[in-house]
């Protein structure tokens, strides 16, 4: 290895061909290679690349501020000066750098161990400074006269790895500053100010745990607390009824209920989680606004807080009503039935038929009048709704409505016929 220019250039000789290992055994090598496939646009160059780089087809490698170069020897012999190019560091991010360093005694150390710990990078981080390059950041130049990363220079960033596992004082070299000059920077910073008493040196006692020994002790550690137990009854929030008069525009007794609702959701959600444990337990889709005025009054909310929802669902007082019955029979899914016309055409309305067909023996099969995904039973208030899911769903006709009459059922037989035991009960 031979120094120019005030340690700003290091030559490091061609390395031995590199059959059967990695080139990168350290996070911050891999991470290097990790840049370089993601930048190259073709894979195949990749492997002409890591065929020359094993092969020792590398020549002596120069690593300046900015860029990398060496002579690479192609499979047809021809050899190529190959360069990749790494933007360097402002004066002023060297100096944030500088500063973050020297403020923790362990990245010193690790530097000088010749190790770039992933605290190191994730404070310079934190700072703005980018050590380790990404995607489309090394910048390929070859005399082959490839505009994208070519077999030679891809070669060249491979045999680079190996040179960065062995010292990463290579890649801050690459982005401006040589090992000589940065470490007499930060012994210079290190130096304790004029009036102070000198910092601890790195050798010192550090304070807090050894890392070691706190990874340690995780096979010894008490296992966590059982869960606790799912209370009995949703929590009841505190009452709004003081003597303070409310804000303007704010509504106690609304406020109070969306409480009383949130708790009640809360307790039934982690009911489910408990039961079906947290690996299996999924959050359904976002409800909108007008779904969710549904589910609110299904709460059985006050006067004035009912007109608001139904404001808010945009049905009206009766139109909240009927969704209301479809929401406790099923949810979202019940309100889309409730709400949505569409038209069943190929495979579905083959199905359709099909279970219809086969729910009822012949000759007592009712007839049917069918308008797009309602099955209307002939000179009867009942009717059949096919969901999108496949499942049918029965309708009542009250007071000239359609209300839902019943819960989802596979078979249109059985839907049909738990509609007309809920009329009946009602009747009764």
């Amino acid at each position: 290895m031979n120094r120019h220019d005030g340690d700003l250039e290091r030559t490091f000789a061609a390395l031995p061909p590199a059959r059967g290992k990695g080139f990168a055994q350290t996070w911050w090598g891999q991470a290097w290679l990790k840049a370089l496939e993601e930048t190259a646009l073709d894979s195949e160059q990749l492997k002409a690349g890591r065929r020359l780089a094993r092969a020792g087809a590398v020549g002596a490698v120069s690593v300046r501020p900015g860029r990398i170069t060496a002579v690479v020897q192609g499979r047809d012999r021809t050899a190529h000066r190959a360069d990749v190019l790494l933007e360097e560091l402002s004066s002023e991010q060297w100096d944030r750098f500088l500063d973050m360093t020297v403020e923790r005694a362990g990245h010193v150390a690790a530097l000088l161990d010749r190790e770039m710990p992933p605290h190191l990078v994730e404070d310079a981080a934190a700072t703005g400074i980018e050590l380790l390059p990404g995607m489309g950041d090394l910048e390929p130049e070859c005399g082959c006269g490839a505009w994208d990363h070519c077999g030679h220079t891809a070669a060249l960033c491979y045999q680079v790895a190996r040179l960065l596992d062995q010292d990463p004082f290579v890649l801050l070299l690459m982005r401006g500053r040589g090992e000589r000059d940065l470490l007499d920077d930060l012994q210079t910073r290190s130096a304790a100010p004029a009036g102070r008493s000198p910092e601890p040196s790195a050798s010192a006692e550090p304070e807090g745990v050894n890392a070691t020994e706190a990874y340690a002790t995780g096979d010894i550690l008490p296992p966590l607390p059982a869960l606790p137990e799912l209370p009995a009854e949703p929590g009841v929030p505190p009452s709004l009824d003081t003597e303070t008069p409310p804000a303007p525009g704010v509504d106690p007794d609304a406020l109070e209920f969306l409480a009383a609702r949130t708790a009640a959701e809360a307790h039934r959600l982690l009911a489910e989680a408990l039961r079906t444990g947290p690996e299996q337990h999924t959050v359904g889709e976002e409800l909108t606004p007008a779904q969710d005025a549904v589910r609110l009054a299904a709460g059985a909310p006050s006067e004035g807080v009912a007109e608001r929802l139904a404001d808010a669902s945009g049905r009206g007082r009766e139109g909240l009503a009927t969704a209301v019955t479809a929401w406790r029979l099923g949810g979202v899914a019940a309100l889309s039935v409730l709400d949505e016309e569409w038209s069943v055409e190929g495979e579905t309305l083959a199905r359709a038929r099909a279970a219809l067909k086969s729910a009822w023996d012949e000759g007592e099969r009712p007839s049917l009048r069918v308008n797009r995904n309602r099955w209307t039973v002939v000179d009867t208030p009942s009717q059949l709704r096919l969901g999108r899911d496949g499942r049918w769903w029965p309708y009542r006709k009250e007071r000239g409505r359609w209300v839902p009459a019943g819960g989802a059922a596979q078979d249109p037989a059985t839907a049909l016929a738990s509609a007309e035991l809920m009329f009946e009960d009602r009747v009764l």
